[in-house]
């Protein structure tokens, strides 16, 4: 009995991995015993060292790029994690100023719109048009000073701490998959003269990454859900005229997105994250190809 105590006893206090406090290990670096994480462990001639004992010259003959320690999704640990979140707020901002500099001439040229003539005379444009670039462009522009508050407070709260679960890298593919299939399936069933515009399909695309990261590290969902679900209310709501085709796309492309960033084994790990986000993709290509000759 006072055995078995012990052994459980032992087994809540397993120490935390010094670079990565959530995760216990049983494992110690053989050069300065400090506990790491498999994630964190570089194979030595005995046993295993940690990344700074590497940097440090442990003679293991690992280059010190294998040595830098990693998020979950196998991104570099940055000195700001929230530096790419922080440049997409300012880019949105920005476009948002020129919106209020320059007026709808702007606005019109380069949101989303997939076959539409602006004046009674005028040229039918359009992303059917072969204005393609209006799938990228509409995500960085904003109908209302309320429209591009909301949309940088959420970027600001749910994309900040997924940039630093996942690397930059991944952040920002995932982040532009998102907007550009959010974007595609707007064009695809909206009706052709209908403009849409915002940063919200690859917002929803955070959310989905977001909840899906929750899952895998068995964190409480429920707030995040909760979110969600209120955007989703929100969205379907016929008094708020948004494009919600836009938010789905984006929605459904950040989960698989997300599952793939997160779930992929290590053996492959980019190969299968960055796969997966040419497949998304090639959806879009598909979407877009398959509006266009409807309307063309």
């Amino acid at each position: 009995m006072d055995q078995a105590t012990g052994r459980a006893q032992d087994a809540q206090s397993l120490p935390v991995c010094y670079r990565h406090p959530e995760r216990e290990t049983g494992i110690r670096c053989t050069r300065c015993e400090r506990p790491i994480c498999p994630e964190c462990m570089v194979s030595a001639s005995v046993g295993f060292q940690c990344p700074d004992c590497v940097r440090g010259g442990s003679g293991t003959g690992h280059s010190p790029a294998a040595a830098q320690p990693r998020t979950l999704a196998g991104g570099t640990m940055t000195a700001d994690p929230r530096l790419v979140t922080k440049v997409l707020i300012g880019l949105n901002l920005a476009f948002f100023l020129v919106q209020q500099a320059v007026g709808e001439r702007f606005t019109n040229q380069f949101e989303l719109v997939g076959q539409a003539s602006y004046h009674l005379l005028g040229p039918i444009e359009g992303v059917a048009e072969g204005q393609y670039y209006r799938l990228l462009t509409a995500m960085f522009l904003h109908g209302s000073f309320i429209h591009i508050l909301f949309n940088m407070l959420s970027l600001w709260w749910i994309g900040g701490p997924l940039e630093a679960a996942l690397g930059r890298a991944r952040y920002l593919a995932l982040y532009f998959v998102s907007g550009l299939a959010g974007s595609a399936l707007s064009y695809l069933l909206a009706a052709p003269n209908q403009p849409s515009l915002g940063a919200s399909g690859a917002i929803f695309g955070l959310f989905g990454a977001t909840a899906v990261l929750l899952r895998r590290l068995n964190y409480d969902m429920r707030p995040v859900l909760a979110l969600l679900v209120i955007n989703l209310i929100i969205t379907f709501n016929p008094g708020f005229n948004i494009a919600w085709q836009a938010h789905i796309g984006g929605l459904v492309a950040g989960v698989v997105t997300g599952y793939a960033m997160v779930h992929a084994p290590r053996k492959n790990r980019a190969l299968i994250q960055y796969g997966t986000c040419a497949l998304v993709l090639v959806v879009v290509v598909a979407m877009t190809v398959i509006r266009t000759t409807q309307l063309v």
